[in-house]
């Protein structure tokens, strides 16, 4: 079975599941608590739990108050499944509470999978704040799966604030008292990478950042520095004038416009970049939605998450979803 387009347009009606009301005013509720102690709102309970539809209202719409919950949907006779699930449950493991995993046995609850109207297995939707969204279909490489994880995590910061890990009690007095962290074991590699990138050979500090996130999938500087090599490896060669130009005899044309658009950041026109890519986004559907919302994500990782520029692209990409 193949994936099916991954874009995450589309909400789910979930009126008819009870306390969907409730888990948006939890949300709410959540926020202002985490504001008011500068701190993030503490994900309780395991990372990957199975749910059927007595507990559904407990485990998957008042947790999803608090953080997104994943829906994986599957059965023991679906084999795209076998390889689908592990893979979801090593990436929540990997990512420790930003999301958390809940797993639906069709068989069990047919119930649970009439209501998100799945029409065949494995598939997978996301609850935000009550709202189901409807996240792919299909067995899935790794990396389109990271990519909707990523923009899933992006919506709920919006609506959150920032989702982090679950916070165990007296963990920040902890941590704040804790010495100084050691150099990390990945400095002669990103030392290596960053040499090769400064030097032009950019195939090599591809290479080398990769070998780092193979290890570490979350370190910061090997994702900043990853996605600066591949940009600069996507406009080497490029003659400016003419993808500019094919941009603009072409509106429609999605591939110029994202081509043009890794131009407009090579350049430092940031914001134009963004809202080219953002337009992209409004006017398209499907495949070609996919694609410009996803080189969108990889501008965001070149500039990094604490820009203002990339903090307001991020809430509008949320609304041309939504």
């Amino acid at each position: 079975m193949q994936p099916r387009n991954m874009s995450m347009s589309g909400v789910v009606d979930l009126a008819a599941v009870k306390a969907a009301g409730e888990a948006k005013q939890k949300a709410e509720q959540a926020r202002a608590e985490a504001a008011r102690h500068g701190g993030v709102p503490a994900s309780s309970g395991p990372l990957v739990f199975d749910v059927d539809e007595a507990g559904f209202e407990a485990d998957v719409l008042q947790r999803s108050a608090e953080v997104p919950v994943v829906i994986d949907f599957w059965a023991d006779w679906c084999e795209p499944c076998k390889q689908l699930g592990p893979l979801l449950e090593r990436l929540a493991a990997e990512y420790r509470g930003r999301f958390v995993l809940a797993k639906v046995d069709v068989e069990a609850n047919q119930l649970l999978f009439q209501q998100f109207g799945v029409q065949s297995i494995p598939a997978v939707f996301a609850v935000v704040a009550g709202q189901a969204l409807p996240l792919f279909q299909g067995a899935a490489p790794e990396a389109q799966v990271r990519q909707v994880l990523e923009q899933l995590i992006a919506v709920a910061e919006q609506r959150f604030g920032i989702v982090g890990a679950p916070v165990e009690p007296g963990a920040e007095g902890e941590a704040a008292a804790a010495p100084e962290a050691p150099a990390g074991p990945y400095d002669a590699a990103l030392g290596a990478a960053h040499d090769a990138l400064d030097a032009g050979d950019l195939g090599g500090a591809v290479r080398a950042y990769q070998n780092v996130l193979a290890d570490d999938p979350a370190n910061p500087e090997a994702r900043l520095g990853l996605a600066q090599a591949r940009l600069l490896e996507r406009v080497q060669g490029m003659n400016a004038q003419e993808v500019r130009k094919a941009a603009a005899d072409a509106p429609g044309d999605v591939q110029a416009q994202i081509a043009a658009a890794d131009l407009d950041l090579v350049g430092g026109h940031v914001e134009d970049a963004f809202g080219r890519l953002l337009d992209t986004v409004r006017r398209t559907f499907g495949d070609d939605r996919d694609a410009a919302r996803v080189r969108l994500l990889e501008l965001f990782e070149v500039i990094g998450p604490d820009d203002p520029r990339v903090s307001a692209a991020r809430t509008a990409l949320s609304r041309a979803l939504f």
